[in-house]
């Protein structure tokens, strides 16, 4: 079964042929470095690292670009509110150099910790503002632009197919319905390119420029450098749902208007997360970060195993319930795992049988079919419990799919079997609590192992551990 992909500028599920024989040019919406990244802006950068598993599982080169935001997108996506970078300086009294270095470094350790793979170019919009620059002049030149108040405008009524991405009703958008209007504008819906002193008199990155001193708009920066990075022409763009009806939208029209020919072949986003009250997001005040996970005592291992309960494309719920049945299921996998290689002590087969080749063949199938990484993991897990097949080929089949999964099975394997040394001393100290009859001292011990993921297991010949 060849690789499809829903494609949200297509008809929906199409085959994947690149435009390139043996590569793919794969650009992703990387952060905005005002804050820490919350778990459900992490749940994008997991679908799309599952998509370039998928790719190279295929024996594709890919070519894959992130960019960091760290200059330009304001609090409101219509070029209304403050520069995010600003607001993030200022509720923690760093300069906007040094939250965007701070965050940068937060995010790329938290996606790290997931098990990402790293992108293959990373490239910060404060280090492209000549690229931008002459964008911008590429437009001017075909008559796309226009200035007012001191910042220049991208005219969408100059560029005839607007809004196709999002499927956007041309007559509501010369209406400007529901948004608020800035005077400048000729069309509430055409956005900044360009912002100058005219508009914000206090911004502190900023940059010389023909049209005056000042900093890009947002939407510009990732044309600029995809193009840089991956041509005029590429196979793949991906982010988040919420990125659709403006920020993805003013992309193709500004890249295809500076080009005049299609920029990107392929359209993936992936849905929210969703808390009991809603969306998450920092501005509807129910962040949680992946630091908040690890300190109540979960691997971010067990937060990537929880995204596969759900497709990419699908809203998933979070809750404390959902994230305790992932980790005992990943546990479970884990243990499960530890069980077959205790029977194959050769390691795994190097090579398999006919059910054993066709187990794999249906979960590789199911990434095959959009991502469907839930279905793939329910296969794997039916596979293991296969007692028909020999440990040894169901161990290769659970490593070699992992490759794709990314839940490092075979090393977490190898650490669940080695204690920590300061969890060591806390069995120790747990026992010599007990003898000296401090029960609440050894239950309060126990529970903090526990969080630690290690169980503790009181026998009649002694104590026994089990990491989980």
């Amino acid at each position: 079964m060849g690789l499809t992909l829903f494609n949200t500028a297509g008809p929906g599920l199409e085959p994947f042929v690149p435009i390139r024989d043996g590569h793919v040019g794969l650009y992703c919406c990387g952060p905005t470095v005002y804050n820490y990244a919350h778990i459900g802006n992490l749940r994008t950068y997991v679908f799309e690292d599952v998509l370039r598993r998928v790719l190279e599982r295929h024996g594709y080169d890919v070519a894959h670009v992130m960019n960091v935001t760290d200059v330009g997108h304001l609090t409101d996506d219509a070029d209304e509110g403050e520069d995010k970078m600003l607001v993030g300086a200022r509720e923690r009294g760093m300069s906007v150099w040094e939250i965007a270095e701070f965050f940068t470094r937060a995010f790329f350790a938290d996606i790290g910790k997931l098990n990402v793979v790293p992108p293959t170019t990373v490239c910060r919009a404060t280090e492209h503002i000549p690229e931008m620059i002459e964008l911008i002049s590429r437009l001017e030149e075909r008559g796309l632009t226009y200035q007012a108040g001191g910042n220049v405008y991208f005219s969408i009524d100059a560029f005839p197919r607007y809004g196709e991405l999002a499927r956007l009703d041309r007559q509501e958008l010369r209406a400007g319905a529901r948004i608020a209007v800035d005077s400048a504008k000729r069309n509430p819906h055409d956005f900044v390119l360009w912002f100058t002193e005219g508009k914000f008199e206090h911004q502190a990155m900023q940059w010389d420029s023909p049209w005056g001193r000042g900093y890009p708009g947002w939407h510009l920066e990732c044309s600029a450098m995809s193009m840089k990075y991956l041509g005029e022409h590429f196979d793949i763009h991906c982010g988040g749902v919420d990125h659709v009806n403006v920020h993805h939208t003013n992309e193709i029209a500004q890249s295809e208007g500076a080009t005049g020919k299609r920029w990107v072949n392929y359209w993936l986003h992936g849905e929210f997360l969703i808390m009991p009250s809603g969306r998450m997001g920092k501005s509807e005040g129910n962040m949680i970060t992946l630091s908040t996970l690890e300190e109540e005592g979960y691997h971010a291992l067990d937060y990537r195993y929880f995204l596969f309960g759900a497709h990419y494309r699908t809203q998933l719920s979070f809750s404390v319930e959902a994230l305790d049945a992932a980790r005992s299921a990943r546990a479970s996998l884990l243990e499960h795992l530890r069980s077959l290689a205790a029977d194959a002590p050769g390691g795994p087969s190097r090579e398999l049988g006919h059910d054993a080749r066709r187990a794999l063949q249906r979960i590789d199938d199911a990434f095959n079919d959009d991502l469907n990484a839930p279905r793939a993991l329910g296969l794997l897990r039916a596979f293991l419990k296969d007692d028909t097949v020999a440990a040894a080929e169901r161990l290769a089949v659970a490593y070699d799919t992992d490759g794709v999964f990314g839940l490092d099975m075979q090393t977490s394997l190898a650490r669940r079997e080695q204690l920590a040394p300061e969890h060591a001393a806390m069995i120790v100290e747990r026992e010599e609590a007990r003898k000296a009859r401090d029960f609440a001292t050894a239950d309060a011990l126990r529970d903090r192992l526990r969080e630690a993921g290690v169980v503790i297991e009181d026998t009649p010949s002694g104590t026994k551990w089990k990491i989980v």
